[in-house]
C-alpha cells in the first residue's frame, strides 16, 4: 500500500517546486513590475515633438480640446500612441497620416484645405457673403419704399418742428 502513495508525493513535491520556480522566476523578471501600459523613455527634442504633435490633433471626445488639453482615456491613448511612434523613428508627417487615416481629418485641430473640407474653410466666409448680401437688398429695397410726404404730413411735420424749437 505504501508504494501507490510514494510515487504520488514524489509528483506532488516535483509538482510544488516546478510552480515555486515559475513563480520565483516571474517575480524575478524585469517586466513583472513594469507596468503594461509604461510610455516609452524620449529624448527632449521627441518631448517637444510629442507635444507639438498633441496640440495639434482633436481629442475625438472632446471634440473642443486639443489632446494635449485633455484627460479622456482616448485622448491618453492617443497620446500613448503618439509617444510609440516617435520612439520607433516615425515622423511628425507619418503620425499625422497615420492619425488621419485611422480618424479621418477631422481629428487635425487645422484640418488641410482639399476640396472635401473646403466647407470647413469657406463655409463662414460664404455665409457671411450672404449676410451682408441680405442686408444690402434690405436697406436698398427700405430706401427705394418710400413714398412722398403728402401735404397733410408735411404741415403735421412742420407744426411739429415749430412747436419744439
Amino acid at each position: 500500500m505504501n508504494a501507490p502513495s510514494a510515487p504520488r508525493s514524489v509528483l506532488n513535491a516535483t509538482l510544488l517546486a516546478a510552480l515555486l520556480l515559475l513563480a520565483a522566476a516571474l517575480l524575478a523578471s524585469p517586466a513583472a513590475g513594469a507596468e503594461p501600459s509604461a510610455e516609452p523613455a524620449l529624448t527632449a527634442a521627441q518631448e517637444q515633438r510629442a507635444d507639438k504633435l498633441a496640440h495639434g490633433l482633436r481629442c475625438l471626445v472632446c471634440q473642443n480640446q486639443t489632446l494635449a488639453e485633455s484627460n479622456a482615456p482616448l485622448a491618453l491613448d492617443m497620446r500613448k500612441l503618439i509617444r510609440d511612434q516617435l520612439a520607433h523613428g516615425k515622423t511628425d508627417a507619418q503620425i499625422m497620416q497615420f492619425f488621419e487615416a485611422r480618424y479621418g481629418d477631422f481629428v487635425r485641430y487645422d484640418p488641410p484645405f482639399k476640396p472635401i473640407t473646403w466647407v470647413l474653410w469657406l463655409g463662414p466666409f460664404a455665409l457671411l457673403a450672404l449676410g451682408f448680401a441680405v442686408l444690402v437688398r434690405t436697406l436698398k429695397r427700405r430706401a427705394g419704399a418710400r413714398p412722398p410726404l403728402t401735404a397733410d404730413e408735411r404741415a403735421r411735420a412742420a407744426r411739429f418742428l415749430d412747436s419744439g424749437s
